[in-house]
């Protein structure tokens, strides 16, 4: 029982766990044992076994720079006019209520299909030309959306954009385990956090005030340049990640009894390449070499690198419907999906809220409220270094440098002291018409601080329990929190002009309080079950 984590009985080494020093790693041994000088020689960071074992690539952060600024604005354009709901629903002789469903249900719907089918385009073809794609149709999106004359083209243009933007949430967590070791994710997860959220409250305060000042169309095509932008930064600095990896590299991915068909393996492809390379003198073999070759060659910059996997699309398509038997990725997807849905209501409903009496905002006054939940977001990712990353490394090494990703759930704890608190103090400063910084400033401040650090916390952890399901897990992640965000689109202005902000807001902070308690069992049981998961639904 390593810290609270109840061992396992059934496999030797369960995926997931991995050994962060050479002390006792049964892995290590096994290659060693294959004749594997790639496995007896592994990277280390100081002490530290890199998993997975990657190459040193100067342009990782300039692929984080981009991923950042791209879920920046994806996060953005969900919300994009929302500040200014209550008067374009006016505008268009439409319900609030219909308008909200119209451009932002419709939105929500296609991001959720889209999880799917970039997941699938990523597994077949690789990851680069779904993101260029992806790029595209954000770009004609917007400026269609600019241009529409009717409620009817403005939803089209909205589901054109939803196309493109669930491969960003979908493919990113894959391709930072693609690109970051094991030790260095959490921080890179709160980065990808911080772009969406950061992108959904700062948008509110520059939307608000370009809307009152200049039109919602200018806000539009402003939204539009933003994308050309991002298409340049994928274009030069997000390369292909995706490339086939021998067994025996991916340490938290194998269990014992595969590890010496993969030495093997690891075996026939050294020696191919050293076949093909003669004089290299790289005793790191295939690895090294071909992801340097990738990483500086001018293939790069074409749309698709060349990768392809045998895979029928159909069925990748379905394939992330099988990870409904692991409980960690339906534990990850419950906690994340109902955070980003509270971000997507707040963003929905805040015109309504400040709008209203008893602060009758303007459009841009409604827009800066934003700037409260964008300031903790930053906090929160500036936090998330040593509480996720830095508290994962201090219990392993306290588990004698083993590494469980049970070890990345205590930060969910803060769901609960942040985020359910934020609804109740929110809801309760609503009932007495306290003072605009009580709600903006304590309330959405505390909620946005809170979702940062513990949505960091799962999203870690769904990716180190089943990294090689990454991009599954997170297409399945996309298409639930944005169907039942959707759902949420349709009527949460309705219900909250019926049963009050109090009583809402109540509502939502005891269901935050009870998910979090969800964590305890997870923490404890998680090993069991992931072991459980690999015995009887093993990844072919």
């Amino acid at each position: 029982m390593g810290l609270g984590v109840l061992d396992n009985h059934k496999l030797e080494h369960v995926p997931g766990t991995v050994f962060l020093n050479e002390a006792g790693s049964l892995d290590l041994d096994i290659a060693v044992e294959a004749g594997s000088h790639l496995a007896a020689g592994l990277k280390h960071d100081k002490t530290i076994i890199l998993i997975p074992q990657l190459t040193s690539c100067r342009r990782k952060e300039l692929f984080t720079a981009a991923f950042v600024f791209s879920c920046g604005a994806v996060g953005a354009v969900g919300p994009l006019l929302s500040t200014a709901a209550v008067p374009l629903a006016e505008g268009y002789h439409s319900s609030i209520g219909t308008f909200t469903s119209k451009y932002n249900g419709v939105l929500l719907g296609c991001v959720a299909i889209s999880s799917l089918l970039s997941n699938s385009l990523a597994v077949k073809f690789g990851k680069r030309p779904v993101y260029l794609t992806a790029c595209i149709l954000l770009v004609a999106g917007n400026f269609w959306g600019a241009a529409s004359t009717s409620l009817s083209s403005l939803t089209g243009s909205r589901a054109l954009t939803g196309l493109g933007v669930g491969p960003w949430e979908a493919l990113i967590p894959a391709s930072i385990a693609d690109v970051w070791f094991v030790h260095q994710r959490g921080f890179r997860i709160a980065l990808f956090n911080l772009g969406i959220f950061g992108g959904i409250n700062l948008n509110s305060p520059i939307a608000g005030t370009i809307i009152q000042n200049y039109g919602w169309r200018v806000c539009s095509y402003a939204m539009a340049g933003a994308f050309v932008l991002q298409t340049i930064l994928v274009f030069f600095f997000m390369p292909e990640t995706a490339y086939h990896r021998p067994e025996i590299l991916n340490l938290d991915t194998a269990s014992r009894d595969n590890l010496p068909d993969a030495a093997q393996e690891l075996k026939d492809e050294k020696a191919e390449h050293v076949e093909m390379t003669p004089g290299n003198g790289n005793t790191n073999g295939s690895i090294v070499g071909q992801s340097k070759k990738v990483l500086s060659s001018p293939k790069e910059f074409l749309p698709w690198s060349g990768y392809s996997h045998e895979v029928n699309l159909f069925w990748i398509t379905l394939r992330p419907f099988r990870l409904v038997t692991s409980v960690a990725i339906v534990y990850g997807i419950v906690i994340f999906t109902t955070a980003i849905s509270w971000l997507v209501m707040i963003a929905i409903t805040i015109s309504l809220i400040f709008s209203s009496p008893p602060y009758n905002f303007s459009v841009s006054q409604v827009g800066l409220t934003n700037l409260s939940g964008f300031v903790a977001s930053v906090l929160g990712t500036l936090v998330a270094q040593p509480l996720s990353d830095g508290l994962a490394v201090y219990m392993s090494k306290r588990n004698q440098g083993v590494y469980e990703p049970e070890f990345r759930l205590p930060i969910v704890i803060f769901y609960f002291l942040f985020t359910g608190v934020g609804f109740f103090v929110w809801g309760e400063a609503s009932y007495r018409q306290e003072p605009w910084p009580v709600p903006v400033i304590v309330g959405l401040g505390m909620i946005n601080f809170g979702i940062q650090l513990s949505t960091t916390g799962v999203l870690a952890y769904m990716v180190d329990s089943h990294r090689e399901l990454a991009g599954e897990s997170f297409a399945l992640l996309g298409f639930v929190s944005k169907t039942f965000a959707m759902g949420l689109a349709f009527y949460i202005s309705d219900w909250l002009l019926t049963s009050g902000i109090r009583n809402a807001f109540f509502t939502l902070g005891g269901i935050t309080t009870g998910l979090t308690l969800l964590t305890i069992p997870m923490y404890i049981f998680g090993k069991r079950l992931r072991s459980w998961h690999h015995l009887h639904f093993p990844i072919h």
